[in-house]
């Protein structure tokens, strides 16, 4: 399915694939990102923020034929995200670089990056990730009540009391604090307020409970 643009990530974490749990990549984000894996991401490997997303095209994609060139076209077509594209260049990659390049940058008008392997992309990821805190940061500095909300959110007994609420996974429950900053304020939130921050099977769990 086709579910870029879809995934609302929480202040400063990644939103990873499933399908890189366990993979060099994940394991060396960990402890330096809060790193956070869904199922159900579609065409996206990583997601920075609301707006940037990672597609990383491996080694063994690259060699393994032309499908990761039609989740490009893909992911193109149906998402306004900010869509950055790392690939692994190595010497049996580098064949192909030329034609992905041509795709990404020239047909698509995308960000191309490449690496030599999943540790440098890992290291790319955590540089992206940074940057794309700053450009959040700039953008809630105008409200002043979030600055107030994120420090409960170091709070691990908050969390967990939060993801207790049926439907509620780790990213929603951030997701929740951020926006309600604190239980109390979430019990009192409208089902309406509740669907703008989780959707409106969720808020409608939610507001049962």
């Amino acid at each position: 399915p086709v579910t870029a643009g879809s995934i609302v990530v929480p202040f400063g974490h990644v939103i990873g694939n499933e399908k890189w749990r366990g993979s060099e990549v994940a394991q060396r984000l960990q402890g330096k990102v809060r790193l956070i894996f869904e199922d159900g991401l579609g065409l996206v490997d990583f997601h920075l923020s609301n707006r940037t997303c990672i597609l990383l095209i491996s080694e063994a994609d690259l060699v393994a034929g032309d499908e990761f060139k039609r989740r490009l076209v893909r992911f193109r077509n149906a998402s306004s995200l900010r869509g950055i594209v790392i690939v692994e260049k190595t010497q049996i990659s580098d064949q192909y670089y030329l034609g992905v390049q041509k795709l990404v940058v020239l047909e698509l008008g995308m960000v191309l990056l490449p690496v030599a392997n999943q540790g440098e992309a890992s290291q790319l990821i955590i540089q992206l990730v940074s940057f794309c805190v700053r450009e959040q940061s700039r953008d809630r500095g105008a409200n002043p009540f979030l600055r107030k909300q994120r420090a409960q959110l170091a709070e691990p007994a908050v969390l967990q009391t939060v993801q207790q609420i049926p439907g509620v996974g780790k990213t929603k429950a951030l997701l929740l604090l951020q926006q309600f900053g604190s239980i109390h304020r979430l019990c009192n939130a409208s089902i309406n307020e509740l669907e703008e921050v989780v959707g409106q099977t969720v808020a409608q769990q939610i507001y049962t409970f």
